[in-house]
């Protein structure tokens, strides 16, 4: 991967990469200049934009116009912080004479003055941050101390109590209190169609309390703030310091508590903003942090330039515009490659927002430098996919309908996230499918959160929800559904519609990950929401999605372990993470095989060398990684192991008389099932050299790829030990001077069901009740590695309910899910949830 950077970046700056294309630029509309004074900070509603500078003011500029329109007065030290309040119609500004000001943005006009706690010298005021649900200013000091004021009117005259403390204040210099006119104190509070004249009489003061002030939290200054205010979900307080930390605060009408602390470790935090669940923070030293709120993890870092301070950060949707003080200006797409990087000012940027143009669609980023300049740049949000999951609903809200054209609704919201696991640079679309299943089973009512899976955030997050039954009476059964949101690559070749875009044609919906593994996640969460809904759902059904099961499942057993607690008592397990056998026959999944992935490397410590000089006088790797492959298997196939086979079960006469009804189904032998299914077996998956792949050249180093495919009643760490001791010892046997490396990948251990238990008797009775068939009994050649370890973990069996048919083409081109299997899968689930409910009474 290329480096985020320019010319005079270090070449090796970031991983994140560089696809900047020609005019891909955002182009400049405007300059706006008043006095020869820095611009510090910048805030803009629908009719204006505001500039704070060096030299204490506030310039209004008109936005259609951009002519100045006002020049706001009364701050004695340099304008620090803006913050627009929507709800209020205020504007207010902090500054380094330790004061906020409010003003009203209609009438331009000062409303109050607040002062900070005054047995505590604040100093400058660097940050500020309102909260439209609690009514409260946040306000962070140069003293390290954050502070806050909340407004509350309750007074019979409309004037405003702190907390209980009158609003008046002494003068500074004389003993007695201001007179006031009996208006309302919000000039416009209550007539926002007629603004009432302002007054000349003096501005109120008000005062931060005692009592609304926490000392030290950060050890340094605090630069930087932002306010997550959701209603309904609580109100979040984020502040960035000069202690290199950012510190998430729970906020409510009693005031701040510290949630969690991020060690950022690149210099002074300077810089934030939030989306959604997700926090940037700009450091001294030229990286932007990335943090998950939900999982209090930092998720990636980008490295814009090092060692050049990020003074400023705005967002558009999933598009992040970073300010540095080399005078650049980068924007970063939702993945966080670099899309645009231009040179926005002569010197510093110290400021920076993004608002939409007047009386267009179209939105404008604002910057502010040191070079006494405003720029006025044409920006274009990008391409609507998914990235609004976190502000908009994930379904639609209408709840009195679950099935049919919601069921499709949700299921193109969750194809449309790339959520591919083995790649890095797909990560975050990964994180972003775990937010956007979080929401939409939060809608459907269960309880949810998401769980790390490594304190680095390098692996994706399990999203654990919860839907508590609400019918009958005792201790409910706990069913846990496993299921996975991520999926495979989905290159374009050989796709007839857009991978990632749900396509629905003559009665299916093709996407990549609709039948492995999003469409019966989304099946199964419809059916407990409709019985929810219903006030019917006597189960407590504990949703568990990892998102790393298309690479082996990583960090997966340890989060369980970790969260057991959380996740609770589990009395059974069911997966829906295969297919039939045939199109039109209904399953049930008794059995998948394990396996045992395997890596060989053999070297010889040379370079890769020329055929025409070296050949015949070396030890060639390819020679010897031939031979000692060919010793695996003999000319009938069959496994040289030493006591490979020794632990196979036998078949049943059952299970002859099974497979010879599965061969008249499929048209195919039943050797040829059994041995998919309940035979061990070998694969060679590749052999891969080093150097350019050239036909005279003899490679240094030679890999390959082998998998071992298990069966009951074979040992998972036996099998795979024999295997290793097997190699070496083949290759000792070739007497050669080159080395060997063996390492064994992401082992799975078989599974076989539980035919006679209640719940699989429950399940195939759902089958059977729904498509009016008796379900065939299956198994799989593949291996799900999360089945065997969940049922060993919560001490209960699994069970397999396949929703998709045979020619779904899962992990192919052209992936699909009939839309009727979708919809009857979801139906055959509330069947199971209503019969085991039932066992239990």
């Amino acid at each position: 991967m290329s480096s985020v950077s320019n010319s005079s970046d270090s070449p090796h700056s970031s991983l994140s990469r560089n696809i900047q294309t020609e005019g891909s630029d955002p182009y400049q509309l405007h300059s706006l200049h008043k006095l020869n004074s820095s611009i510090l900070c910048l805030a803009a509603n629908d009719d204006y934009i505001f500039s704070g500078n060096q030299d204490n003011d506030i310039f209004v500029w008109d936005k259609k116009t951009f002519e100045l329109k006002a020049t706001l007065q009364g701050h004695s030290r340099s304008v620090l912080a803006l913050v627009y309040a929507e709800d209020k119609k205020w504007l207010f500004s902090s500054s380094g004479d330790s004061t906020v000001r409010v003003w009203s943005t209609i009438t331009l006009k000062p409303v109050y003055i607040i002062d900070t706690y005054t047995e505590t010298c604040a100093g400058d005021l660097y940050s500020i941050a309102w909260s439209p649900t609690l009514q409260t200013i946040y306000i962070g000091c140069q003293n390290t101390s954050l502070q806050w004021f909340k407004f509350a009117f309750t007074t019979d005259s409309g004037t405003t109590t702190p907390n209980g403390t009158s609003v008046r204040k002494a003068h500074k210099f004389f003993d007695s209190y201001p007179q006031f006119d009996r208006r309302p104190a919000d000039l416009n509070a209550n007539n926002p169609q007629t603004p009432i004249p302002y007054c000349s009489a003096e501005i109120p003061r008000l005062e931060v309390p005692s009592t609304n002030v926490i000392e030290s939290e950060h050890f340094g200054y605090i630069y930087c703030m932002t306010v997550l205010d959701e209603r309904g979900v609580g109100v979040t307080l984020v502040t960035g310091s000069g202690d290199e930390t950012v510190k998430i605060w729970r906020c409510s009408a009693s005031g701040p508590s510290i949630v969690h602390t991020f060690e950022c470790n690149y210099g002074a935090v300077l810089a934030l903003v939030a989306h959604g669940e997700t926090v940037y923070g700009g450091c001294q030293d030229g990286h932007i942090k990335i943090m998950d709120l939900e999982t209090k993890t930092l998720v990636r870092s980008i490295i814009v330039q090092e060692g050049i301070d990020i003074l400023s950060l705005s967002l558009i949707d999933s598009d992040l515009y970073a300010s540095s003080a080399n005078g650049q200006v980068k924007r970063f797409s939702g993945s966080f490659d670099c899309t645009a990087s231009w040179h926005a000012h002569n010197g510093i940027v110290l400021s920076s927002l993004i608002t939409a143009r007047t009386e267009t669609t179209n939105y404008m980023l604002v910057t502010g430098g040191n070079d006494d300049n405003i720029k006025v740049w044409n920006v274009v949000p990008p391409r609507p996919r998914f990235r609004n999951s976190s502000t908009e609903d994930a379904i639609p809200s209408d709840c009195s309908q679950l099935g049919g054209d919601r069921i499709t609704y949700a299921l193109s919201k969750f194809v449309s996230i790339p959520s591919v696991s083995c790649y890095l640079d797909h990560r975050e679309d990964c994180r972003q499918a775990a937010i956007w299943l979080k929401k939409c089973l939060t809608q459907l009512g269960a309880k949810t959160q998401l769980l790390p899976t490594s304190e680095s955030g390098s692996t994706n997050p399990l999203v654990l929800g919860t839907f508590t039954g609400n019918h009958g009476t005792g201790n409910r059964p706990r069913l846990l559904f496993y299921g996975h949101y991520d999926v495979i690559p989905a290159p374009p070749e050989g796709w007839k519609s857009d991978p990632f875009t749900l396509d629905g044609r003559n009665g299916y919906l093709y996407g990549r990950g609709v039948t492995d593994n999003k469409g019966p996640i989304i099946a199964v969460a419809f059916a407990a929401a409709e019985l929810l809904y219903k006030r019917s759902l006597g189960v407590d059904v504990v949703f568990l999605v990892e998102g790393q099961e298309e690479c082996g499942s990583m960090n997966f057993s340890s989060a369980v372990d970790k969260y057991k607690d959380q996740i609770g008592h589990i009395d059974a397990i069911l997966v829906s993470n295969s297919t039939w056998i045939s199109e039109d026959t209904p399953c049930i999944t008794y059995g998948l095989r394990g396996v045992i992935h395997c890596s060989i490397a053999v070297c010889n410590k040379l370079p890769d060398l020329h055929s025409g000089v070296d050949g015949g006088g070396v030890a060639e790797p390819m020679k010897d990684m031939i031979n000692l492959l060919s010793t695996l298997m003999d000319r009938k196939n069959q496994i040289q192991i030493p006591g490979f086979y020794d632990h196979v079960r036998v078949q049943t006469e059952a299970e002859k008389q099974l497979y010879s009804r599965i061969a008249a189904v499929t048209q195919k032998p039943a050797s040829y099932m059994a041995s998919r299914w309940r035979e061990p077996a070998l694969t060679i998956h590749n052999i891969e050299v080093s150097g350019p792949n050239n036909p005279t050249v003899i490679p240094g180093t030679v890999n390959s790829q082998i998998s071992l495919r298990i069966v009951p009643d074979q040992k998972l760490d036996t099998i795979a030990s024999s295997l290793c001791q097997f190699l070496r010892s083949s290759f000792h046997d070739l007497q050669s001077p080159n080395e060997i490396t063996v390492d064994i990948n992401n082992p799975a251990d078989w599974w076989i069901g539980e035919l006679d238990d209640p719940w699989f008797k429950a399940l195939e009775s759902a089958i059977h009740e729904e498509w009016g068939m008796e379900p065939l009994r299956i198994r799989e050649g593949g291996s799900v590695p999360s089945v065997p370890y969940l049922e060993k973990a919560f001490a209960c069996h699994a069970f397999h309910l396949p929703m998709g048919q045979s020619l779904d083409q899962a992990h192919l081109p052209n992936e699909r899910m009939s839309l009727n299997n979708l919809q009857r899968g979801k139906a055959v689930v509330a069947r199971f949830l209503r019969k085991v409910a039932e066992m239990s009474t």
